[in-house]
């Protein structure tokens, strides 16, 4: 398991664009907004009904409620059936959006993500100053609910790949397959693919006052049981219809299928949606039997505390004995410091986007004799300045001539220090572009690792300035 950081820039959405409609299960007219977000915002909704616009980020640790689509709270305020839409935003490839409504609810339309897709189309889609990152599946994750059956698992793959596999047990609706090999065939094969529901589920969704938004044009209706009489007057009275009828393939009279496998097509659909929870997207192959968007949000969060654990302990796989890219020597020819300021001794990766260093700490470095010399310990502002000069290899490995400029820090956010650094220890730092380089300035996360665990974290940013 690893985060990886892509060649792939982020994307938003070229412009503001919305969308009207009835919330299915509110019955409430709703606008729908996609309107543009900076890189690494990810996906937000943003009630703009509400005093104050409260905004309630996708993220799989807000969902509280999964009976009829998945419903996020945050601080009381909640977003239902948020599925299609985020389905919507993945399929089109895109990383950040701001989603605003009027409602608790977006507009169901046909019951697919047809339209929000569409909507995104005419917006456009725009590249962002910033990499993708993604997590690479390196061993099977799985999630099993015991009650139902259902179990999702995503094993290793090279790209992102999704497929369901449906079975209720009912001859109108036997087993069925869907799958989705690459992203771009969203569009395509899975996101006009309808919401679907039982006759007997339609029955008790309306005697509790539910999918007051329905009027069978946005869900497809799988007749498993008798039409009475008097089902068949409900019915009528409910969607606003002179007479309904059961078509020769077993489902309500109001629509024709897309799809043969639309049932399973529109349970990927939601599969994507729900993990787009996960916030971080997955280069794996998803495999869903039975799903619901309970076994999926649980999978999803299961998936974002393992994240939130390899983000913190992903300690590059180095062999610290193999030869280095770059020893002292040529590290010194490159970087201006000299000992006792020369705080990295070997160069071990260096790409375009990231470079990995390291330090062996004895106890003959200077700043030890001053600091707690009885029990010494590593300055962390030190540490700091061993990952800056790490990501200044980085930098200065993009001119011809390195040995004609300086680096000179500009700025630092979020440090954070986590162990203590004692001699003995062996840094290894690891730094990676957030943003691509531009006239010189490198904006860089940096990680710094000690006996197998991080040991501090920075956002740096420097500027190389040539030597008059």
């Amino acid at each position: 398991m690893g985060i990886i950081n892509t060649d792939i820039k982020q994307k938003t959405i070229g412009k503001e664009i919305s969308l009207k409609g009835v919330g299915l299960h509110t019955g409430k007219d709703v606008t729908l907004t996609f309107a543009p977000a900076t890189a690494n915002f990810g996906f937000a909704f943003k009630r703009v009904d509400l005093e104050g616009e409260p905004v309630i980020e996708a993220d799989a640790n807000y969902v509280t409620n999964t009976q009829r689509g998945t419903c996020l709270e945050k601080n009381g305020v909640t977003i239902q059936t948020s599925e299609h839409v985020l389905a919507a935003l993945v399929g089109m490839d895109i990383d950040n959006v701001v989603i605003e409504l009027d409602a608790s609810e977006p507009p169901i339309m046909d019951g697919s993500s047809k339209f929000f897709v569409e909507a995104i189309e005419q917006a456009g889609v725009v590249e962002l100053d910033a990499f993708r990152e993604e997590f690479e599946v390196t061993d099977i994750v799985s999630y099993m609910d015991e009650e139902s059956g259902s179990e999702i698992l995503v094993m290793p793959a090279k790209e992102y790949k999704i497929t369901t596999m449906v079975d209720f047990g009912t001859k109108v609706l036997g087993t069925q397959n869907a799958t989705l090999n690459k992203i771009s065939d969203f569009k395509r094969d899975i996101s006009d693919s309808r919401t679907f529901s039982f006759l007997h589920e339609i029955e008790m969704l309306l005697e509790h006052g539910l999918i007051k938004g329905g009027d069978l044009n946005n869900a497809i209706v799988y007749v498993d049981k008798p039409l009475s009489p008097e089902t068949m007057d409900k019915l009528r009275v409910a969607f606003k219809k002179d007479s309904i009828a059961v078509k020769p393939n077993g489902i309500l009279d109001n629509l024709t299928l897309h799809h043969p496998n639309e049932a399973a097509r529109h349970k990927l659909l939601d599969v994507l949606g729900d993990l787009a929870l996960v916030k971080t997207r997955i280069r794996g192959k998803v495999i869903a039997n039975k799903p619901g968007h309970f076994v999926n949000t649980q999978f999803a969060k299961k998936l974002s505390k393992i994240i939130k654990n390899d983000r913190r302990n992903n300690v590059p796989n180095i062999d610290l004995n193999q030869p280095p890219l770059m020893d002292v020597t040529q590290i010194m020819a490159m970087l201006p410091h000299r000992q006792p300021f020369l705080l990295i001794d070997k160069v071990f990766e260096l790409s375009d986007t990231h470079v990995t260093a390291c330090k062996n700490v004895t106890m003959n470095e200077e700043f030890f004799k001053g600091h707690f010399p009885g029990a010494p310990v590593m300055p962390g502002v030190l540490i700091v300045e061993a990952m800056a000069q790490t990501g200044g290899i980085l930098v200065l490995n993009t001119v011809p001539d390195p040995e004609n400029y300086l680096t000179f820090f500009m700025k630092m956010d979020n440090v954070k220090f986590k162990q203590k650094v004692m001699p003995g220890d062996t840094l290894i730092f690891k730094c990676t572009l957030i943003t691509p380089i531009r006239r010189g300035i490198c904006h860089m996360q940096g990680y710094a690792y000690a006996n197998g665990k991080l040991c501090a974290e920075a956002e740096l940013m420097a500027q190389i300035s040539k030597v008059k």
